[in-house]
């Protein structure tokens, strides 16, 4: 029971929301993916059963099903972004090892019709926070393409290391692709995530700027592995 302390769980602040992905969610899963199809495919890993385009909603149904599991599992948190109430993304904290690392991957994307008002990053710093002093994992990467640097600008505003490349590490848009590591652990955050993220807008220009939300970031929505870049 400890491995799955802290789920399910609906978090939020101001408009963004974070809501454990339902069944339900697979018909908005497929309408804002495929509309989003351009802004995603350059960064998400390739997946044949989970298309960007198609005309049936099964594939995405067998997605949130199978992501599903692995949440009863413990072995990942796969989370609906929200904004004012409406579907507008996923967040997925992943690949989650317990024992003596306690680690995990996040990865998420974005509506690109909501980038722009800092989602992505309040929605990362809740899960964070959510994953550190609920949950107790001690450390949390994002992998990125070096070409994706808007979802960079994301994790370095919000602190995350630079730890080097991994080579060739996911099959992206066609091809083996390169990614930094940037990772953070609870020592580096004893005030929370959120709180530095809060303190960061309120010396900066008010509101989101254009690079609070890139595209989708880390692994990708699949059932199993990272994410993909691009919020």
């Amino acid at each position: 029971m400890n491995r799955i302390r802290g789920w399910p769980v609906s978090l939020a602040e101001g408009p963004v929301g974070l809501r454990p992905l339902r069944l339900r969610d697979a018909a908005a899963l497929r309408e804002t993916r495929e509309r989003n199809a351009d802004w995603l495919r350059p960064w998400e890993p390739t997946y044949p059963e989970m298309p960007l385009q198609t005309g049936s909603v099964a594939p995405y149904l067998a997605m949130v099903q199978a992501i599903r599991r692995e949440a009863r599992q413990g072995i990942a948190f796969p989370w609906a972004v929200t904004y004012d109430g409406r579907f507008v993304g996923q967040l997925t904290i992943g690949a989650i090892v317990w024992g003596s690392a306690r680690s995990a991957q996040v990865g998420y994307w974005i509506d690109s019709a909501y980038a722009g008002r800092g989602v992505t990053p309040t929605a990362v710093a809740i899960a964070v926070d959510h994953c550190f002093f609920t949950v107790g994992l001690h450390r949390i990467e994002a992998n990125i393409r070096p070409e994706n640097r808007a979802s960079r600008r994301v994790v370095e505003k919000l602190g995350f290391r630079e730890e080097g490349i991994r080579r060739r590490q996911l099959h992206i848009d066609g091809a083996w692709r390169d990614h930094i590591c940037y990772a953070l652990t609870v020592e580096e955050v004893p005030r929370g995530l959120l709180a530095r993220w809060r303190e960061a807008r309120s010396h900066g220009a008010s509101g989101g700027s254009a690079d609070d939300d890139p595209a989708p970031g880390g692994p990708a929505p699949g059932a199993a592995g990272p994410w993909s870049e691009r919020q």
